[in-house]
């Protein structure tokens, strides 16, 4: 049996969170980067006796709607997946249900849902150093559970109760747009790895907003760290949120109990 991972992972956190699950598999992978904005996904059909893993960061308690477009263009075939979303410890609302709707549009049949944290993208005070060793303990135990009821056939016909709600909260604006500071060398890493294609390559100090998600690929990737946000901004934006990441929030693993 194989495994495809599928993911949207742009500064590697959910990466992380999704290989600590189908390593505790051992079982051959293959990878699907959702980040890549010139691969053909309408191309995908992936082999109903595989295992896909979809996994996805949590943007304001949404589906990044450049992942969610990504992944509907792939076609399912019925194969059995198990769906993650990465939050930063704040709050992931209603992103499972989400990416639960989109994944089974798409044909895909969803037998597990998790949700893990890994350190914030912007803020990264919060969730420092996660997934850390108890993380990884816990998503290893949720992946041979999944894996011990794939093997006796008891999810094929099941679907987990995933949390969230429909309508869906309403999807907030990129916000935090990277700009390129005085060190940048304009070598172009920047506009090569971007997810929306939103960086100019012939300058890449030129940044459409209306394209950028706020993923923070860039500000990862760059070389240089010559790549910044608003310090202010995003200052204000920690506060709003401290509260609700002050309390250590834990993995979670949705799937069906005979």
């Amino acid at each position: 049996m194989n495994v495809s991972q599928i993911i949207f992972s742009p500064t590697g956190g959910t990466k992380r969170v999704a290989d600590i699950i189908t390593k505790a598999w051992e079982m051959p992978v293959s990878e699907i980067d959702l980040t890549n904005a010139e691969a053909g996904y309408s191309d995908l059909c992936l082999d109903k006796n595989e295992i896909a893993v979809i996994a996805i960061p949590s943007y304001g308690g949404r589906v990044p709607a450049l992942a969610a477009q990504r992944i509907s263009k792939i076609r399912g075939n019925q194969t059995r997946c198990v769906i993650v979303c990465v939050y930063g410890n704040r709050a992931y609302e209603d992103t499972l249900i989400e990416l639960s709707d989109i994944v089974e549009k798409s044909g895909f049949k969803v037998i597990a849902a998790i949700a893990a944290i890994a350190e914030h993208s912007i803020m990264r005070q919060y969730a420092s150093g996660r997934p850390d060793t108890k993380d990884k303990s816990e998503l290893q135990t949720f992946a041979k559970e999944i894996l011990e009821k794939i093997n006796n056939n008891s999810v094929n016909a099941l679907t987990p109760q995933i949390p969230g709600n429909r309508p869906y909260k309403k999807a907030g604006g990129a916000g935090l747009v990277p700009k390129a500071g005085d060190n940048c060398t304009k070598c172009g890493l920047c506009a090569e790895k971007c997810p929306a294609q939103a960086i100019s390559r012939e300058n890449p100090s030129n940044t459409d907003g209306k394209k950028c998600i706020s993923c923070m690929r860039c500000v990862a990737q760059c070389p240089r760290s010559a790549r910044k946000t608003n310090g202010a901004m995003v200052s204000l934006a920690a506060l709003a949120i401290k509260k609700a990441c002050s309390v250590r929030k834990e993995n979670e693993l949705f799937i069906k109990n005979l």
